[in-house]
């Protein structure tokens, strides 16, 4: 047997068109404070070509349905700048042990005048990668300091507006 074959068999990869249950869940807009240090990456294509990431969390994520995820972003941001012109997005991050890497199509979503640019992005194609010699632990974290109630009660209210953009689009 040689050591690619060993690493071949080592790495499960589970593809998926639909949110797993247990990451529906957690980007199901509820209890927030529990969730505080999960991060996400959000993968852009700029004006020029570059790819660019921005950090996101779970006050700037939800899942309406199996298949969607809406995203709340500062409106003056490299991201919210990309995704307006339309097109696609990944977003990357480590959840249940596993590399996640969810390739989107992206839409603007209504402006309700909360000074917020939010945007749904529909699966193409997901993918959980883990290998059986090790556990993914972590990735990019963070803890809240200094002003954190007030940090939790914007991203409930930025929730709540991407629950009622979401609403708003047909066929949803």
């Amino acid at each position: 047997m040689t050591a690619s074959s060993d690493r071949e068999r080592a790495l499960e990869q589970d593809v998926f068109d639909e949110w797993p249950p247990q990451l529906r869940a957690a980007f199901d807009g509820t209890s927030l404070e529990t969730k505080t240090g999960f991060t996400a990456s959000l993968v852009t294509l700029d004006a020029n070509g570059h790819l660019r990431t921005s950090l996101v969390g779970v006050g700037e994520l939800y899942a309406p349905d199996s298949r969607t995820v809406c995203i709340a972003l500062w409106p003056q941001s490299r991201a919210a700048r990309a995704l307006a012109r339309g097109g696609r997005a990944a977003l990357t991050f480590v959840f249940d042990d596993a590399f996640y890497q969810v390739q989107l199509d992206i839409q603007r979503l209504p402006d309700a005048g909360v000074g917020l640019a939010c945007f749904a992005g529909s699966i193409d194609t997901g993918e959980a990668r883990r290998v059986r010699y090790a556990r993914l632990t972590g990735g990019i974290t963070f803890e809240l300091e200094g002003e954190g109630e007030t940090v939790l009660n914007r991203w409930k209210q930025q929730i709540e507006h991407l629950k009622k953009a979401a609403g708003a689009v047909p066929g949803r």
